[in-house]
């Protein structure tokens, strides 16, 4: 008979397990490492999945040259609009721009000032990021844009190259993310509210003929006095925040072009990406879309020429 093994119930690297405050999640921007000069980051919104008919082109593949079928995730991305500029010192916010013409649906998540004054790009600072916000009024989504922080990589002087080059205009996808290359995707899980112990954490449940209930489980010994606070109980799961590694582009499309007639979302009516795999969420679920944060061989070398979707 094998020695009994019973390794703890969930990770405490998740914890406490409890819905997210926020749809879109703050991210470490340092760790993030790439060449090019243009934002590290993009908001996104879930559309659905289908299955691509690729070319996979991957060298030393199995299937080199031949027509396979893989399963991919259509995200569409309505343009960007800078809200403001932010100049970080000592590892905090020092001053903070406001853009000059912001659409009117911002005043519904945000406190706009009643006078904005013009002021300068310039000074000795650390870091520059700006604060932006989705025109998600080109879609069929909602009307309330979200809003968030995203970092721009390069030099100090490259970043404020490209705010100056970008205050006041659409920023579209297809100037941001390459076809071929890899991307991150952080977002909210699936709600799923209260659940118990066994799908909540994965424990064993009990024998059928043991007494009373089955998926319950001890909550401790008699010593110590008390529950510990990671002892498996019943409690929320679902609507928390999670990142998936390493999506291929596999390709990006310009408005107009999309998918029509999407379960649960209909039709994509801005500019789009398709991305291999599946995400975190539900449909019409906010997304942000950053580049690589660890990238790894497997997924770098893979080469899918887009035939059909299915």
């Amino acid at each position: 008979m094998a020695a009994p093994n019973a390794p703890r119930r969930g990770s405490l690297q998740y914890w406490p397990r409890k819905r997210a405050r926020k749809f879109l999640p703050s991210v470490n921007w340092k760790a993030i490492k790439n060449d090019s000069n243009k934002l590290e980051g993009f908001i996104c919104y879930k559309a659905g999945m289908a299955s691509a008919y690729v070319k996979d082109d991957t060298p030393d593949s199995m299937t080199k040259g031949k027509k396979i079928i893989v399963p991919v995730t259509l995200i569409e991305c309505p343009p960007l609009k800078i809200f403001s500029v932010r100049f970080y010192k000592n590892g905090k916010v020092a001053k903070e721009v406001l853009a000059e013409s912001l659409d009117k649906e911002l005043k519904r998540i945000v406190k706009l000032p009643k006078i904005t004054k013009k002021a300068e790009l310039e000074g000795s600072y650390e870091d520059v990021r700006v604060l932006c916000y989705s025109v998600v009024k080109k879609t069929g989504i909602k009307k309330t844009p979200d809003i968030v922080e995203i970092a721009i990589n390069g030099n100090y002087e490259n970043k404020i190259k490209f705010i100056k080059e970008n205050l006041n205009r659409e920023i579209s996808v297809l100037n941001i993310f390459d076809r071929g290359k890899l991307v991150d995707v952080r977002g909210l899980t699936r709600g799923k509210g209260l659940q118990g112990a066994v799908r909540r954490f994965g424990i064993t449940l009990r024998a059928h003929k043991s007494e009373k209930a089955r998926r319950n489980a001890t909550l401790g010994s008699f010593h110590p006095g008390r529950t510990t606070f990671n002892a498996p109980m019943a409690g929320q799961l679902g609507m928390f925040t999670r990142v998936s590694y390493n999506h291929q582009v596999i390709d990006l499309g310009k408005a107009g072009n999309g998918s029509r007639g999407i379960k649960n979302f209909g039709d994509i009516k801005a500019d789009y990406i398709i991305v291999s795999g599946s995400v975190p969420g539900t449909a019409k679920r906010q997304l942000l879309v950053t580049r690589p944060l660890r990238a790894t061989r497997k997924q770098s070398k893979k080469n899918y020429e887009l035939l059909e979707l299915r």
